[in-house]
């Protein structure tokens, strides 16, 4: 079968690789029919995440139909349309019976390595380094998916490919940032970067009832979409003072939550990453990274500060500001299967139209490659890459 594999840093190729095949009872197999190129995927291709081997299998947005199951008595039967969220879940450890799905104990064959790295084993992820399993992804024809009898969600009939496909991470991903920021309803909320999760953000702190909501942002397309999406204000990182206009907009008393939309990416050198990597340059070390330390910086004293952008390894944090604000933060990988339900129906009712960011289709891996580079750089007004291949 075909397959987006990497290879090293920034070097992404469409290979034929062996098809997958059953392992385990639990197991199904998905001929894929739509999968999308993710921001954490650019931290792969950047070379800024560990424990990558030379033909790995990328992609951890992806659906399609199950064509082959490991019992005749699975959940899941052939024929089934299925999003696959993008953290694997055994259903029966401690951490997945609080519903606290993307820190599972027991779906991560590498749980071993990743407790010396964070202290505990974390979930298998799809497409994500051997740190997190080196389970193959999804953006390829066809797609092993083990534990199939937990996370995986039919969709429902009625629903398209592209309406129904975010729900394996950026939606719930956007959805869980806004949670953790406690809203009630008139809050401000500042958000750093309208990349797909932050857009996903934005429209999630709008229906939860956030007032004003302030985006930080530099590339135009993604302005565009902050203010579609329900952003009140954008600060233009390149001709403001971000701190400085926050404080004008909310009269001196800075944002009841702040989101961190950017994590890691910050270094990547292009858009409004190359802007921040480039003011890094400029910084110590206690004020990296940048989009988090504004963020801590701006919010109201008591406020919360949620993360849902990544960051692989240790990062220097303004700890003195967190205690003598008594700030919150919360972050971690999103637990998908507990926002499926919830979400899907938003999306059927039509509060939530997941297709609005998608700004390049392919029905074609082959270009898949390139398609990579394009997201990377932000050409040709590159907000989100779908390959419908059914």
């Amino acid at each position: 079968m075909k397959a987006l594999a990497w290879h090293g840093k920034n070097d992404i190729r469409c290979d034929n690789v062996t098809d997958p095949g059953i392992e385990d009872a639990r197991d199904v197999i998905i001929k894929v029919t739509s999968c999308a190129i993710c921001g954490s995927d650019l931290h792969l291709m950047d070379g800024q995440m560990p424990a990558m081997k030379s033909g790995d299998v990328l992609g951890h947005e992806f659906m399609g139909e199950v064509v082959e199951t490991g019992s005749p008595n699975h959940r899941l039967k052939k024929g089934d349309r299925i999003v696959v969220p993008f953290n694997i879940n055994c259903g029966e450890c401690s951490q997945c019976r609080r519903g606290n799905w993307a820190c599972c104990l027991r779906s991560n064959r590498n749980g071993a390595e990743a407790a010396t790295m964070f202290g505990y084993p974390t979930a298998g992820l799809f497409g994500y380094s051997h740190l997190t399993g080196g389970y193959w992804g999804g953006q390829a024809e066809y797609v092993r998916v083990p534990m199939a009898d937990v996370a995986p969600m039919k969709v429902p009939e009625g629903m398209s490919d592209e309406q129904a496909l975010f729900l394996t991470d950026i939606l719930p991903t956007g959805w869980q940032a806004a949670v953790h920021c406690d809203l009630k309803g008139g809050e401000t909320v500042a958000i750093w970067g309208a990349g797909p999760v932050g857009l996903f953000t934005i429209k999630s702190a709008q229906i939860m009832g956030a007032e004003r909501i302030i985006v930080i942002e530099t590339v135009p397309e993604r302005m565009a979409l902050a203010r579609q999406a329900g952003a009140t204000h954008i600060i233009d990182l390149k001709q403001e003072e971000v701190i400085e206009r926050i404080k004008e907009i909310t009269d001196g008393e800075g944002p009841d939550a702040v989101i961190d939309c950017v994590g890691m990416e910050a270094t990547a050198g292009h858009g409004m990453l190359g802007m921040l990597s480039k003011v890094q340059e400029t910084l110590t070390s206690t004020q990296r990274p940048y989009a988090l330390e504004q963020a801590v910086q701006a919010v109201r004293g008591g406020g919360i500060v949620s993360v849902p952008g990544v960051y692989g390894g240790p990062i220097p944090v303004h700890m003195g500001a967190v205690v003598q604000k008594g700030l919150t933060i919360r972050s971690g990988q999103t637990h998908v299967k507990r926002y499926l339900e919830e979400l899907t129906g938003l999306i059927q009712q039509g509060r939530i139209d997941p297709t609005f960011l998608i700004t390049h289709r392919s029905t074609s891996l082959e270009q898949g490659p390139e398609l990579y580079k394009t997201f990377r750089d932000k050409q040709d007004g590159c907000v989100k890459v779908v390959f419908n291949l059914n």
